[in-house]
């Protein structure tokens, strides 16, 4: 069994995928440590991105510490704005790496990836200021950018095509193993009052500069290489990384897409992205590529994976810590059913993966609509009045789910073998969110010698398992499709001279919309409640259902100097035809009958 510089196994990851035909090509010559190297170190670029998402996710759960972080949000909306920092700077960023990995190279890139991330997360972790914090952000997003979009892309030009979709889903496999990995961390840190959050932004920078070091020694990917005019550059390190010399047929495609870019790209002027717009193929690859990437994030995930800690709370768990670790577990089921996607995405192919997972996906949507719904609908009433001051608003309301609809109240109850009894609605303290301004909850009051307690963002109810069973489900389909298939799909459809301004493309509406949904979420919840925001949700995904259904074509078994193709034929074939193999003897039967 081989290791790598990075310190994993094969088995690590090929056996965990199923990849028999994979681990007969890792033989235990040299040719088989730079093709195990290669994607494992590009796999794990995606880890520490992960990680990293998952620290800041944790951080901003860990509310005991909140007076020890430079300058937190004090409300849902500028959380929203707080959290979205990243994402901006990330999709401003995005838009810029196309021309940079076609420059240089997709090698250079997710080195220049690794060496910003490490620097981002050590000034996150240092951090004395909201300046710094800022300025750290601004530093990771723009190592997110980078990774997002040239990893994905490198892993698919140097993957056989039999296994290149198994191999680009591995990649997510290692996104969500490190939101896991980073949320477990979450949980224990979450116990130290004062510096935990250091330690939870601080790491990041450990597997960044892992990864740094084991992306100097991998080949750059032949595609760029031979679109480059270095083609015995590119046959040797295709020697290398597919185990053998016979390479011809392969290497033939190649040259012959290259000229092929040479022709669609020498006889003009115009930028790459005007060039895709022109031609009608190319601008329904664009479409198709940037529509996975919207709906993916448009259908809540991120909602789930950086607020579901504060799903949980609402949901009515008033632990801060167990909450901690309950979305811990989210990321754990995560982590687990994208196994599953590796598993699925060559034998059933693509689109009907997607189109599955997308269906469970809005199937969890509305339950956890419909358990915020039932919950609201249940929510203990309103039966003590504290009314100690004439201008206190907060006592006209009649239920807890009002009550704490209002940021400025609270619902204060007696627990009784988990009930609520003789609840009431009070103002939040201005000292202290954690107690009312006045009344039994006030911070002058015994809370847990009486059994009251003081919920300010949630509300007991006996339907509390309903949304968090809905967000496991979510979970547990959207995994194995959602997850990773746009990126999959989005490696694949674009030709060598439109593939790093595509994936940028994509890369960018994927964080756009990650954006407007992180900015948005909560807000939402407070305007058109826990349960509008779902039913919102619900609609937007069944819309994507319908625009893959009808317009993503199956590109399973197909090489990537084949996939074009896919997009010459109209829209209907698209919708009627989900087949990878179909599809592929029909390009084979059109390429011989141009020739003859």
């Amino acid at each position: 069994m081989l290791e790598t510089d990075n310190g994993w196994s094969d088995e690590d990851i090929y056996e965990m995928a199923d990849v028999n035909e994979t681990t007969r090509l890792m033989s235990s010559d040299h040719c088989g440590q730079s093709h195990t190297m290669s994607f494992k170190s590009a796999e794990a670029d995606s880890e520490r991105f992960a990680i990293n998402k998952g620290y800041i996710s944790g951080q901003d759960e860990t509310s005991s510490e909140k007076d020890a972080i430079p300058s937190l949000p004090e409300t849902n909306s500028d959380d929203d704005r707080g959290r979205a920092t990243k994402q901006q700077q990330t999709t401003a960023y995005v838009w810029l790496l196309g021309y940079l990995s076609d420059a240089f190279g997709r090698k250079v890139c997710t080195i220049l990836a690794s060496l910003v991330f490490t620097a981002g997360a050590l000034v996150l972790g240092l951090a004395e200021n909201v300046t710094m914090l800022i300025i750290g952000r601004l530093i990771i997003g723009i190592g997110i950018g980078v990774a997002s979009m040239t990893v994905p892309v490198y892993i698919a030009e140097v993957a056989p095509s039999h296994i290149r979709g198994r191999l680009v889903t591995v990649n997510t496999l290692f996104i969500t193993g490190g939101q896991f990995i980073a949320s477990l961390l979450d949980g224990g840190f979450s116990y130290m009052k004062s510096d935990g959050w250091r330690y939870m932004l601080g790491l990041a920078g450990l597997p960044s500069l892992i990864q740094l070091i084991g992306f100097l020694f991998l080949p750059e990917s032949p595609r760029w290489m031979m679109k480059k005019g270095n083609e015995s550059r590119a046959r040797e390190i295709l020697v290398a990384v597919r185990g053998t010399k016979d390479v011809e047929e392969e290497m033939a495609d190649m040259r012959e897409s290259c000229e092929e870019d040479k022709r669609e790209t020498n006889n003009s002027s115009y930028p790459t992205i005007v060039l895709m717009l022109k031609s009608p193929r190319m601008r329904r690859a664009l479409i198709v590529g940037c529509g996975l990437q919207f709906f993916q994030q448009v259908s809540g995930i991120n909602t789930v994976m950086y607020y579901s800690a504060s799903i949980i709370k609402m949901a009515g768990v008033n632990n801060q810590h167990l909450a901690i670790w309950l979305a811990a577990m989210t990321a754990g089921i995560n982590f687990v059913f994208t196994l599953v996607g590796v598993w699925l995405v060559e034998r059933i192919g693509r689109k009907r993966l997607l189109l599955c997972s997308l269906a469970g996906v809005i199937l969890s949507l509305a339950l956890l609509a419909v358990g915020f719904q039932i919950s609201a609908f249940n929510s203990p009433h309103i039966v003590i009045n504290e009314n100690i001051s004439s201008n206190n608003h907060c006592v006209s309301y009649s239920t807890c789910e009002l009550c704490i609809e209002d940021k400025s109240c609270g619902f204060c109850f007696v627990d009784v073998n988990g009930e609520a009894n003789n609840g009431s609605c009070l103002s939040v303290s201005n000292d202290n969110e954690a107690y009312s301004q006045y009344g039994r909850c006030a911070a002058n009051a015994s809370l847990t010698d009486v059994g009251l307690v003081w919920a300010k963002d949630y509300c007991p109810t006996a339907y509390s398992w309903l949304p968090i069973f809905g967000l496991a489900m979510y979970l547990m389909f959207f995994a194995p499709g959602m997850g990773p298939m746009p990126w999959t799909i989005n490696a694949e459809i674009y030709p060598l001279w439109a593939r790093s301004t595509g994936s940028s493309m994509s890369a960018a509406t994927n964080w756009l919309s990650n954006l407007v949904v992180s900015m948005t979420f909560l807000t939402l919840t407070e305007t058109i409640t826990k349960y509008g925001t779902y039913w919102l949700y619900v609609g937007v995904a069944s819309v994507g259902f319908l625009f893959f259904l009808c317009l993503l074509p199956e590109t399973k078994g197909c090489k990537l100097e084949e996939v074009e193709e896919l997009f010459a034929e109209s829209w209907c074939h698209s919708c009627c035809s989900d087949n990878g193999q179909e599809a592929k003897l029909q390009i084979k039967q059109k390429s011989s009958s141009t020739h003859l």
